[in-house]
């Protein structure tokens, strides 16, 4: 495995078969686990097709695996990065980290996709535009 991450908020492998496993710790490492995890279920139910899947969660150990989103990307334009996320907001999810840091590219389809929903916020229902 890679080691792709290693703050003092989280360590990040990436597996050679494409699985990301992602263990959580530090301040507040129990919410933001559960918060990631509550986000990316929920995402997976609406059908949005930019970000990871939950494959694994280890409550014990604070971690999850989940699919890979493709590579970082290190320069997009401020208005398409902007798009991204809101487009994001389309099915019922604010980022609230919407940094360059939290951007990919799967090259396979050539799709943006975000990643790392640990301080991500549902929206109330009266903000969520219908889903497309």
């Amino acid at each position: 495995m890679l080691q792709v991450k290693d703050t003092l908020r989280s360590t990040v492998y990436l597996s050679f078969d494409g699985r990301v496993f992602k263990t959580y710790r530090g301040h507040q490492a129990q919410e933001r686990f559960e918060n990631e995890v509550r986000i990316l279920r929920f995402l997976e139910e609406r059908g949005c097709p930019f970000v990871p899947r939950v494959i694994e969660v280890d409550t014990d150990r604070l971690r999850i695996v989940t699919t890979n989103c493709g590579t970082r990307v290190e320069h997009l334009d401020a208005a398409r990065q902007t798009e991204l996320f809101a487009e994001l907001e389309q099915f019922g999810v604010r980022h609230d980290d919407q940094a360059m840091r939290n951007v990919t590219y799967r090259q396979k389809d050539g799709r943006f996709c975000l990643i790392d929903f640990e301080w991500a916020t549902l929206l109330p229902a009266s903000e969520t535009p219908p889903s497309p």
